[in-house]
């Protein structure tokens, strides 16, 4: 039975002490399919039966209309029509609100289910299980409950940028740095990894990526294990380190954690990159000792967030 939305969204307090532990917590919705979704909580700013919605001219693809939400007009956007174009007859009754990437949206969904709370190494990138979905690049994790039924997690960022549109990079800034010098992000968005390899990119900064936490620790402490020659370092040719804040099999926060705890890493700066933008992720961030904190998706904020510490 769905719950509503006052239990579902009470002890905000109670998520916030995830940071740093591996966890997160997953709303669970249908859209009509066998299939389960989820979303995380940190995400969701309410959930409610749907209100009336304006239909406007010219919608984008996805977009069922407007409505004004405590004086705010938002977006009201069909999930489901991005996981099967032709779905028709669905109640679309249930709304989730959710804040990130510095906007407010509505998504229409069948019906939500509950919050569950899963370990990050339980996780999976949707490449190493198979999934149901015929949306399967809307999917950025996959993890599984405890009768064995798998929950899709959707990539809200991307269904995001294909209803307003890419982000547009600006010109931007050259960063004035050595040319062996580069930087290393990790990010679990495709949507995410392209903005940032654009504006790296149009600053002139050459860099190694990798996309989820897991991966990224393997792949740093493989560099920092690298025979360096007389006089040098990782910190020589390492000059930052950009995280996204939630990623699959190992989070942000527990990876910067691990950077910051190893002597190898000592004085690179390590950067959050996160679509969660609200003061309690930044404090999470502050908590686990990231140098600085950016909100997704702005190219300009970023590379003059990023470019400070380049050439430092």
């Amino acid at each position: 039975m769905a719950v509503t939305d006052a239990s579902l969204l009470a002890s905000v307090d109670a998520r916030t002490k995830l940071a740093g532990s591996n966890k997160m917590e997953i709303l669970l919705f249908s859209l009509g399919t066998r299939e389960t979704f989820g979303i995380n909580v940190f995400k969701v700013r309410e959930v409610s039966q749907t209100p009336k919605i304006t239909k406007t001219p010219n919608m984008p693809f996805g977009v069922h209309g407007v409505l004004s939400l405590r004086g705010n007009i938002i977006p009201v956007i069909s999930l489901a029509k991005f996981i099967n174009p032709d779905a028709t007859g669905l109640s679309l009754d249930t709304m989730i609100v959710t804040e990130f990437n510095r906007s407010t949206q509505a998504f229409l969904v069948d019906s939500v289910d509950r919050i569950i709370r899963v370990d990050w190494d339980k996780v999976r990138a949707p490449e190493n299980m198979m999934s149901s979905g015929s949306a399967q690049h809307l999917i950025t994790a996959i993890t599984e409950l405890e009768d064995g039924k798998l929950v899709s997690i959707l990539d809200v960022e991307q269904i995001l940028a294909s209803v307003i549109g890419e982000t547009r990079i600006p010109d931007l800034p050259s960063a004035q740095v050595d040319p062996e010098h580069y930087a290393f992000f990790v990010d679990d968005s495709v949507v995410a990894r392209k903005e940032i390899t654009n504006v790296l990119e149009k600053i002139g900064v050459k860099f190694q990526q990798a996309t989820n936490g897991r991966e990224a620790w393997e792949r740093l402490q493989l560099l920092a294990s690298r025979n360096w020659g007389d006089g040098e370092s990782l910190h020589d040719n390492l000059k930052l380190i950009l995280v996204d804040a939630e990623m699959p099999e190992m989070d942000g926060y527990v990876l910067t954690r691990l950077i910051k705890s190893d002597p190898r890493f000592a004085g690179i700066p390590v950067i959050m990159h996160s679509s969660l933008s609200s003061n309690a992720n930044r404090a999470m961030g502050s908590s686990v000792g990231v140098d600085a904190y950016v909100a997704k998706f702005d190219p300009m904020v970023l590379a003059e967030s990023l470019i400070p510490f380049l050439q430092h």
